[in-house]
């Protein structure tokens, strides 16, 4: 039996801020990893490519506020960081 992905100590390297920044970066990129997961079966982040993400932002985010939007793709952009990708995301 494999352990589940831990987006915690994933995200932990590049992570700075206050606690609540911390637990809300941590709380969407769970969110993020359940939406792939669920549309293409990639269970962790070293699978994703760049348009995992971008269908996240444009079609899972569609109907959101802007204000989600752009806190979504915050972290879209700290999980590009941690991948070490150079994924740029102008939506």
């Amino acid at each position: 039996m494999s352990r589940p992905f831990d987006m915690e100590v994933f995200l932990a390297g590049v992570l700075t801020g206050s606690y609540a920044t911390r637990q809300r970066h941590f709380r969407q990129a769970t969110i993020i990893q359940a939406a792939i997961a669920d549309r293409w079966q990639r269970e962790t982040p070293w699978t994703w490519q760049r348009k995992h993400m971008v269908w996240f932002i444009t079609h899972w985010l569609a109907g959101r506020s802007e204000s989600t939007r752009y806190y979504y793709l915050l972290t879209v952009r700290l999980l590009a960081r941690r991948l070490e990708a150079s994924w740029v995301f102008n939506l």
